[in-house]
C-alpha cells in the first residue's frame, strides 16, 4: 500500500509540475512514465511465469522435433546409399553378364562361320573329285572313240593303198601297234 501511496503522490507532484511548465510533446507525463512502468513489470512478471515455459516447452518440442527429423533424414540417407551401392553392383553384375554373353554369341558365331567354311570347303573338294573323275571318264570315252575312228580311217587308207580288202585281224593287229607307237612318243 505505501507503494501505490507514493506512486499516487509522485502522480500529484508531476501534475503540478506540469501545470507550472509547457508540455514537451516527446516526453509523455509523470503519471503515463510510471503506470506503464508497473504495468511493463506487471507484464513482465507475468510473462515470465506463465509464457516463458510454454514458449520454452514448444522450443525444445521443435527443437526435439527437428532433431528426429534430421537423424531420420541421416537414416534414410544411409539407407538410400545402401541401395545405390546395391544397384551399382547389380548393374556391375549385369553389364558382366552381358560381357560374357556377347563374347559366347562371338565365340557360337565364329564356331558356326568355322564349320560353314569346312562345309564349303568340304564341298567344293568333292565337287572337284567329282568333276575330275568325270573329265577323266569324258577323256577315256573320247580316247576310246578317237582309236575306233583311226583304226576305221587307217583301214581305209590301207585298202586304198594295198587296193584289195585286209582282214579284219591284220588290219587291227597293224592298227594297235601303230597307235601304240603314237601313244609313246
Amino acid at each position: 500500500m505505501k507503494i501505490v501511496a507514493a506512486v499516487g503522490a509522485v502522480m500529484r507532484l508531476a501534475a503540478a509540475e506540469g501545470a507550472q511548465q509547457a508540455k514537451n510533446p516527446i516526453l509523455p507525463a509523470w503519471n503515463e512514465v510510471i503506470w506503464g512502468g508497473l504495468s511493463f513489470i506487471v507484464l513482465l512478471f507475468l510473462m515470465w511465469k506463465y509464457a516463458m515455459p510454454a514458449l520454452t516447452k514448444a522450443m525444445a518440442a521443435r527443437s526435439d522435433k527437428i532433431s528426429g527429423d534430421l537423424k531420420a533424414a541421416e537414416s534414410a540417407r544411409a539407407e538410400a546409399d545402401v541401395h545405390l551401392a546395391d544397384y551399382k553392383a547389380q548393374l556391375a553384375d549385369a553389364k558382366a553378364e552381358s560381357n560374357r554373353i556377347i563374347d559366347d554369341a562371338r565365340q557360337q558365331a565364329d564356331a558356326v562361320r568355322r564349320d560353314l567354311v569346312a562345309r564349303a570347303e568340304s564341298d567344293a573338294a568333292q565337287i572337284r573329285a567329282k568333276a575330275t573323275e568325270d573329265l577323266n571318264l569324258q577323256a577315256d570315252r573320247i580316247k576310246a572313240d578317237l582309236t575306233s575312228h583311226v583304226k576305221n580311217l587307217s583301214l581305209e587308207l590301207a585298202e586304198k593303198v594295198v587296193g584289195q580288202n585286209m582282214t579284219t585281224d591284220a588290219n587291227a593287229a597293224l592298227i594297235d601297234r601303230y597307235i601304240a607307237e603314237l601313244s609313246n612318243k
